[in-house]
């Protein structure tokens, strides 16, 4: 499947695209850890199927140096003992937070209750704006169909350093 569009390439999308990226300082700089902000997006972009967005946060994970065994069991999560309570609450709310359409209630109150539970409020508003931000970048990732595998780590850094 070859890519539709390169919004970087366009004046207009490489303008959006440098203020989206802007904004997700904000989260990136916050007290979530980072760990955590990395699997949550993982694990969103793997429901959306977007590969260019699965491809930078997994190689991201692994080049932090989380192992290979909790970045390959985040799409089983439920069921995998490698991840802590805090983690799990922030999995369970990207994941509801992501399949509003398809749960039709959003996120629940069990999962809310558990978030409030680990995170304070700093946090929870970077764990909301991550869930709605990775979300928009996998709907960008999948429409122009921005293909997987090239990342690098470490690309971004001088954008965000």
């Amino acid at each position: 499947m070859e890519p539709r569009f390169n919004l970087n390439t366009n004046e207009l999308g490489a303008k959006f695209a440098k203020r989206f990226g802007n904004a997700s300082m904000v989260i990136v700089q916050s007290t979530l850890p980072k760990a955590t902000q990395d699997l949550m997006t993982l694990r969103v972009s793997q429901i959306n199927g977007c590969a260019w967005c699965t491809d930078v946060h997994s190689k991201d994970l692994a080049h932090a140096g989380e192992s290979s065994v909790r970045i390959n069991l985040v799409a089983a999560w439920r069921e995998a003992s490698v991840f802590t309570e805090a983690e799990r609450a922030a999995l369970a709310l990207a994941e509801e937070g992501t399949r509003i359409a398809d749960a039709g209630r959003g996120v629940s109150d069990e999962t809310w209750a558990e978030v409030r539970e680990h995170y304070d409020d700093d946090q929870i508003a970077a764990l909301v704006a991550l869930v709605a931000q990775i979300n928009a970048a996998n709907r960008l990732g999948v429409i122009v169909r921005q293909q997987g595998g090239s990342y690098e780590p470490g690309i971004f850094a001088e954008i965000t350093g």
